[in-house]
């Protein structure tokens, strides 16, 4: 409403006399006047809208999971002085989240998303300030709502990336380690197996580097830095530098996105790199992979310059960006345009306006619904912007959205080709995979879109999947089909598999039976078995965390030994003939008591014995701090000719032993300094003797 029309309508309600009908007609005109103005904007710019939901924990790192939630991963959430770690669940089809605690900051971690449909969290933060990169790594299971530590790797990383490689496996690079240094190796983890070692890199990278898998099955390092490389996962080695970007600066927060993959040109692989620099640019730059010698060029600029800044991949194959700011971590030059991508055009075009500064730490994520969650920004410690942000695109006001009424609910293998039932077959112009998004700190490590042959028959869609992992890597996809008039339908999710039809095995913890409770210092014994109704168990894979040793890779391991104490959680997981592990593997908890501790004593402090004679002392041992333990004694020091014996040689929990100390006749006569020695498990506590032979 213009602010004459405001004076208009103060003026009219200034005169008494006039009809209070007059006023409401007037506006009710006037409002009715305004709603073709903003559906016309709507449906070439998209509309924005802020939930009433607001975010409880500042969501650093977030992913689509293939129940259509959204995991929130905080950890710390970039405060020294939070012990209080958690991650959380934001449903939107309730706008609710529910928070819960993690066994160990995952703040600055890496996520991703395993074949399994598992969130992988890998690395996070050992120490602030200077920071320090955690070993560790964990799962976290849609179906259970649960984290589980999986074996650590060889060494930390704090702003790692991880990328999904064709095989279904890991790959991490980069991060601080756990000394503070950059970790440029890199480690490949396969569920079930592990990690594997650390394979050493000819360069050092930037923190967070952004990375693409290819079609060819090599990996693209496109940034921060100005010098672009390919990764080879099968030689686990690096390329020479391939190309160099325009741009002079490192893009530090910019973006970078693998451009929609299609059949139709053999998959050309297209990257572009948006952003970042501080302060920042509004350039873009574009290399297409396919070419013999692989250069850089100039796309389009932005509508604003942006550092911090997110881009995300749309069902029909454009890319909206997002957020940033000229200055880093500086809200008054916060990027609010929202700026439209289009691949077919090189161009870019408005997508309206968002509504909060989204700097540091904020994330955007497509949406099963075709609309696009923008949230958090932290550009200072101790605060973060609570408020969540949907954008629909304006292609949901473009007419009725085609509807799926079914896909198969099992995996789909490679090159094969399936159904898609739909009453608007007819009129479907396009259907395309779109792998759930992982973003943090202005990169996704997760999304591609990929586009499917398809051939429409009365009411289904007769689908083929492409055959190379390499061009769409094992896991869940969201199935968008879109209309002639480019409306997507609501996605359905679907699992692409090299294991098509194959049962996964389960394994079973045979012992403990159940959970259980020790005292720091004792061992548990561990068994389990596998099963597999359509093929053979061919690897177990056992994690300890807190125990030693920390992982087996046998069906029974034995003892573990848990020196500390905690609550820990160990997890068997098997895999079989075809490569698929326990989509449920069986968990126990072990929570370790503490052992208190113990202190010894002797009476007297010096014993003096004669030659050819004995001598003895009384040595105590006293409980602390609930001490329940065994205390086993022994004597070091003695001189030739002499010799000691105990009774007892053990106390439990407190009490004393008699030590004798026996002196031959040709002994030397002198003065020895012995030491009294009591161990309980890792407990291990030494008083001094004096000795005197005489």
């Amino acid at each position: 409403m213009t602010t004459s029309s405001f004076a208009q309508l103060a003026h009219l309600r200034a005169f008494r006399r006039i009809n209070m009908t007059v006023i409401i007609v007037f506006a009710g005109m006037f409002l009715l006047a305004c709603v073709p103005r903003a559906a016309a904007q709507a449906s070439t710019q998209g509309e924005w809208q802020t939930l009433p939901t607001q975010m409880p924990i500042n969501p650093v790192h977030a992913a689509l999971l293939h129940n259509g939630k959204v995991l929130i991963v905080s950890g710390s959430g970039n405060d020294p002085t939070n012990t209080n770690l958690q991650a959380a669940i934001f449903d939107p089809a309730t706008q609710t989240v529910t928070t819960q605690t993690v066994a160990w900051d995952m703040f600055c971690s890496g996520m991703v998303v395993v074949p399994d449909g598992r969130a992988f969290v890998d690395g996070g933060t050992l120490q602030y300030d200077p920071f320090h990169g955690q070993l560790r790594s964990s799962v976290y299971d849609p179906s259970t709502g649960q984290f589980t530590e999986v074996q650590n790797m060889a060494h930390g990383r704090w702003y790692p990336t991880v990328t999904n490689l064709a095989s279904g496996s890991l790959m991490a690079f980069s991060g601080l380690d756990e000394n503070g240094n950059t970790n440029s190796t890199v480690e490949i983890y396969t569920v079930g197996s592990g990690w594997s070692s650390a394979y050493a890199s000819p360069w050092t990278p930037p923190l967070y580097p952004r990375m693409h898998l290819l079609p060819s099955g090599k990996v693209f390092y496109s940034g921060s830095t100005t010098s672009s490389r390919y990764f080879d996962p099968s030689a686990y080695t690096w390329s020479s530098v391939v190309a160099t970007t325009n741009y002079s600066g490192t893009r530090t927060y910019g973006t970078s996105v693998l451009l929609p993959l299609d059949p139709s040109n053999s998959y050309k692989p297209v990257v572009m790199i948006m952003g970042g620099g501080s302060p920042a640019t509004n350039t873009t730059e574009l290399i297409d992979l396919s070419a013999t010698s692989p250069k850089w060029v100039y796309g389009p600029n932005m509508s604003e310059a942006r550092i911090e800044m997110n881009a995300t991949i749309l069902p029909n194959g454009k890319v909206i960006v997002l957020g940033g700011s000229v200055d880093d971590e500086d809200t008054s030059t916060a990027s609010y345009n929202a700026d439209l991508y289009d691949p077919a055009t090189n161009t870019f075009s408005s997508a309206g306006q968002n509504a909060y500064p989204r700097l540091y730490h904020s994330n955007s994520l497509l949406l099963p619904n075709g609309t696009v969650m923008f949230f958090g920004g932290n550009p200072a410690r101790g605060t973060y912007e609570p408020h969540i942000e949907i954008y629909s695109p304006a292609y949901l006001f473009a007419g009725t959205p085609p509807s799926i009424t079914s896909v198969p609910s099992t995996g789909i293998d490679y090159g094969s080709t399936f159904q898609v039932q739909t009453p608007d077959a007819a009129d479907i112009t396009s259907v395309v995979l779109l792998r759930p998004g992982a973003p943090t700190h202005s990169f996704d490590m997760e999304q591609r879109l990929v586009k499917l042959v398809y051939t429409a028959g009365s009411g289904v869609l007769n689908v083929t999947m492409p055959s190379s992992n390499s061009v769409a890597p094992p896991g869940y996809y969201m199935l968008f089909i879109l209309n002639s008039a480019g409306v997507p339908s609501v996605a359905q999710f679907v699992q692409l598999t090299s294991a098509a039809g194959d049962i996964p095995p389960s394994g079973t913890i045979t012992s403990p039976t159940g959970d259980a409770t020790i005292t720091a210092g004792q061992p548990v014994y561990f068994s389990g078995t596998g099963s597999d109704p359509d093929g053979t168990v061919t690897t177990y894979s056992w994690t300890f965390p807190g125990g030693s040793p920390s992982s087996s890779a046998l069906a029974t391991p034995g003892n573990v030994i848990y020196s500390s104490p905690g609550t820990f959680t160990a997890t068997l997981t098997v895999t079989d003939n075809a490569g698929l592990t326990d989509p449920n593997p069986p968990s126990v908890t072990i929570t370790v008591k503490s052992a208190g501790d113990f202190s010894l004593s002797t009476s007297p402090t010096t014993l003096q014995i004669p030659r050819g004679s004995k001598g003895t002392a009384t040595v105590s041992v006293s409980a602390l701090s609930g001490f329940n333990g065994t205390v086993s004694l022994r004597l070091s020091g003695l001189p030739q000719r002499t010799s000691a014996s105990w009774n007892p040689s053990t106390v439990s929990v407190s009490g004393s032993s008699q030590l004798t100390i026996s002196v031959n006749k040709p002994a030397r006569t002198g003065t020895y300094k012995l030491t009294i020695t009591g161990t309980s498990g890792n407990l291990v506590h030494s008083i001094p003797l004096t000795f005197v032979v005489q």
